[in-house]
């Protein structure tokens, strides 16, 4: 599998002519998009919108969902694959090196949006409106990217990268409640899964159930899970576990004779101080001090 650490080998390998600008490539797809029918990564991230009709592509090894209108995002390093790709109509890919972001601002920001670590099977589909806001955006780097460059060309191109994110941020927040609406919400199908693992017995085999675990059983990523629990009810994965796992405990703590350290073994804690500082952090209370509260107020 070649990696590409430059633009230019990329756009070289894929019959492209060379980029305008060593740390940034734009490439317009029509009928067609080759990309060598190949597996490569690269040091780049790349933001991609397709209206697909044939063809495969794959991103960390999953096939990547072909409903048209669609935008992909993925980060450096990460395995891409594209076979026979054939268009409805136009697309893009917009390639960043990762070297092109420094000094600026979107450095730092680009981690913040969890997109870039979905599966592509979790694409972004757009509406018409939507549509037309990101080839907007487009069109203006475009006009950067093959003007001649001047001081302002790259903090004019990296503005209008930056809002394409954001906007992408608030399409998926849409997706989430359309989403939501149309299947159910994924905390109820989330709890199901968590019940299931604690009556199972699985805390005591296994220990906590973990983020990806559960991700796994809804046939999501962690990220795009955590996103969707967040947008619904405000607390990712992780903190709808541990709310989950201090309930159970405090049924314990009213009902069981068992100690604190037994309790947080039978919860699937690998040492009752990790259970203790989890359960103060929620409850404002050590295990023992709630015991004790419960036992007063009877």
């Amino acid at each position: 599998m070649k990696h590409y650490k430059t633009l230019s080998e990329l756009n070289k390998d894929n019959g492209w002519p060379a980029p305008e600008h060593p740390l940034l490539n734009m490439v317009s797809c029509q009928s067609d998009c080759p990309l060598g029918d190949r597996e490569f990564t690269t040091d780049c991230y790349i933001i991609a919108f397709k209206k697909l009709k044939a063809g495969v592509v794959m991103y960390g090894r999953t096939p990547y969902d072909s409903t048209n209108g669609s935008m992909m995002f993925m980060k450096p390093r990460q395995i891409m694959e594209m076979k026979g790709l054939q268009f409805e109509e136009a697309g893009f890919m917009i390639m960043i090196h990762e070297d092109y972001l420094n000094g600026h601002e979107l450095f730092h920001t680009i981690g913040k949006y969890g997109y870039f670590d979905y599966e592509v099977n979790e694409a972004l589909h757009l509406s018409p409106r939507e549509e037309e806001v990101i080839w907007e955006l487009h069109d203006k780097i475009k006009a950067e990217y093959t003007n001649n460059p001047d001081e302002y060309s790259r903090e004019i191109i990296l503005g209008h990268i930056a809002s394409i994110l954001m906007y992408s941020q608030r399409f998926y927040k849409r997706q989430f409640i359309n989403r939501t609406s149309l299947s159910g919400k994924t905390v109820t199908k989330f709890n199901q899964v968590l019940q299931q693992y604690i009556s199972n017995g699985n805390l005591q085999k296994e220990g906590l159930p973990s983020v990806n675990y559960m991700a796994e059983q809804l046939f999501i990523s962690p990220r795009y899970l955590s996103d969707l629990l967040k947008q619904e009810t405000g607390k990712t994965a992780l903190e709808l576990i541990h709310l989950s796992l201090i309930s159970e405990a405090k049924h314990l703590l009213q009902t069981a004779d068992q100690g604190v350290a037994e309790i947080a073994y039978l919860l699937g804690f690998e040492n009752s101080s990790y259970f203790t500082r989890l359960f103060k952090k929620q409850t404002g209370m050590k295990p023992l001090e709630f015991r004790k509260s419960i036992q007063l107020n009877r």
